[in-house]
């Protein structure tokens, strides 16, 4: 939902100070409310016992990354922007994507927007928290989830969503780190760039949230071949080798 006023974060504090007619208050609170409901459903019931013997080759999967204001959604950071990619098995369904910018509220620091590329300017206009999050969780649906040392976005995941409408992130997860780990359990380092690199998986557009998504679809799509040759062929056996329930 952007601020239909166009006055940035000033809209809102009207919105929440009741300096705006209560008409439409009412309005954007139902329109909040109903997001809040929508995000709440999808919370609920995810962890679905089937999708544990579902046969890795046919498991519907979503890869997906965050960018963010700074490392500790503890202290204050905020997600800048969410991106992700629908899989099957091994095919990354790169027509199917989902990326969108978010107004964190609170400012960028330069370093985030070096590493990023993500400006103040560029996220002014960037719809509020709860709409991008509701938004994502309606593209997510109720697929199993794939991330690059996905404890760093799942914490602002969980964040978020406690934040917006009192809930937890309840999706399955599969971690292409914990992945890696699995396979080639005495190299000494497990950084994205270095396993792309190892996978020949060019890296393009490096620290952008759908970027990001891509690049490690196909790593994980490279992987399930590997996972397989492990005796590996659900995603119970999976968790059952990663030590995981």
């Amino acid at each position: 939902m952007k601020d239909p006023a166009g006055s940035g974060s000033g809209f809102w504090n009207m919105l929440r100070s009741g300096g705006v007619p209560s008409a439409v208050a009412s309005v954007f609170r139902g329109q909040s409310a109903q997001q809040m409901a929508f995000i709440r459903s999808l919370s609920r019931e995810q962890r679905r016992p089937e999708a544990l013997i579902t046969p890795l080759s046919e498991l519907e999967t979503i890869v997906f990354d965050l960018e963010t204001t700074g490392f500790n959604c503890q202290k204050g950071d905020e997600i800048l922007s969410f991106g992700a990619v629908k899989m099957k098995g091994s095919q990354v369904l790169e027509s199917e994507t989902f990326y969108t910018l978010v107004n964190p509220r609170i400012e960028i620091p330069p370093h985030i927007t070096d590493l990023t590329g993500i400006t103040p300017e560029m996220v002014e206009e960037a719809p509020p928290l709860i709409e991008a999050l509701h938004d994502f969780m309606a593209f997510i649906g109720h697929s199993v989830l794939v991330a690059h040392a996905s404890a760093h976005d799942k914490a602002f995941l969980n964040t978020a969503l406690w934040k917006t409408s009192k809930s937890h992130l309840n999706h399955r997860v599969i971690d292409t780190m914990m992945i890696a780990k699995l396979l080639s359990p005495f190299r000494s380092h497990y950084g994205l760039d270095e396993l792309l690199a190892e996978e020949g998986i060019e890296i393009k557009q490096r620290h952008h949230a759908l970027g990001d998504s891509l690049m490690t679809a196909k790593l994980w799509g490279g992987y399930l071949d590997r996972v397989k040759d492990n005796q590996i062929s659900t995603l119970g056996d999976l968790y059952a080798r990663l030590g995981n329930t």
